[in-house]
């Protein structure tokens, strides 16, 4: 077996790649690989599926779109309690399905997925939205959703705003930021949240599980690649670092952190030649 087999990203590609399984157990899956080894899938399941019954139980007959959003935010919201974790934003748990049903607090990508889903028993077909730095939830072009936001429907100005606050004035709304996510980034974007937060918590073990499970998906993904590279000098494996390194240059060649990099490269070779 090659010493870069990781059996934890193995686990996740083949539960991933199985099309039975929803977006909804793929993210239970998740966290049971990475944190909740006991974690029971069809207990989560069975605790959506009772929210659910209970928001239907609740719902009159009337299939006016803006009145199932107003039900669903209010069951959601108000009587179930869910809100954003303004607290403890960056907390990797805030990215477990399971912590999340549990706590009712999380982040918008986790709380896109659970709104989502408990709006189809009253027959909302809401799709998830990868925006940039914010996900959200869309009933169609015209119903904008921001279930972080307590389900707020948003604005055109709104939606700059949010571009705004974490891109300064550089990144300008495009009808594209509003497409459908597909599975695959939804997934991937909960990964590489985790992958930050195990970084930036020097937790390096764990951020580079994550990043194996997305190179699993993508192999030939740069930013993965790159940031393989950045683990392994982080755990101080240089020959490692130097391959994935050097394979990302070779992948991006003009990449705006080249000169990082390249830095990176000359200060490893340097500390490995002493």
């Amino acid at each position: 077996m090659s010493k870069d087999f990781d059996p934890f990203a193995a686990e996740w590609v083949s539960y991933y790649s199985n099309p039975n399984y929803s977006l909804v157990e793929k993210c239970l899956k998740l966290a049971q690989i990475l944190e909740y080894p006991n974690l029971s899938i069809s207990d989560y399941l069975q605790k959506l599926e009772i929210m659910g019954n209970e928001l239907r139980n609740s719902a009159s007959d009337v299939k006016n779109p803006t009145y199932l959003i107003s039900v669903l935010n209010e069951y959601m919201f108000k009587t179930l309690g869910f809100s954003g974790n303004r607290d403890d934003y960056y907390n990797p748990k805030n990215n477990f399905l399971n912590v999340v049903i549990d706590t009712k607090s999380g982040i918008p990508i986790t709380l896109s997925i659970i709104y989502a889903e408990i709006g189809k028993y009253i027959g909302l077909d809401l799709r998830l939205v990868s925006f940039p730095s914010h996900f959200l939830v869309k009933h169609s072009e015209e119903f904008i959703l921001d279930p972080y936001g307590g389900g707020r429907l948003l604005t055109m100005g709104d939606l700059q705003e949010i571009l705004n606050q974490n891109f300064g004035a550089s990144v300008q709304f495009s009808p594209e930021f509003l497409n459908e996510a597909e599975l695959e980034k939804i997934l991937t974007r909960i990964v590489r949240n985790l992958k930050n937060s195990y970084t930036q918590s020097f937790n390096y073990d764990m951020a580079m599980r994550c990043t194996n499970m997305v190179l699993g998906i993508d192999p030939n993904s740069p930013e993965e690649i790159r940031d393989k590279g950045i683990l392994e000098s982080r755990l101080l494996h240089y020959d490692a670092a130097l391959k994935f390194l050097n394979k990302y240059l070779d992948l991006a060649p003009e990449a705006e952190d080249v000169d990082f990099i390249l830095g990176l490269i000359q200060s490893i070779r340097e500390r490995t030649s002493q």
